[in-house]
């Protein structure tokens, strides 16, 4: 898969609230172009799982 795939898949589990598949594939994308819109979309994952989650992710 391209990074972008990897991208858009990412953004259809996070779409159904499956955080930790959205951030496997927004870290396979980032490894394969470390330029994908990945990298953003992982940010904002990391910054809304570290305010509500603390118990869900711990990076």
């Amino acid at each position: 898969m391209t990074a972008d795939e990897y991208y858009r898949k990412g953004n259809e589990y996070r779409r159904r609230g499956d955080w930790q598949h959205a951030i496997d594939c927004y870290l396979e994308a980032i490894s394969l172009d470390p330029d994908s819109p990945a990298v953003e979309a992982k940010e904002m994952l990391d910054s809304i799982l570290s305010y509500y989650c603390k118990d869900i992710y711990n990076p």
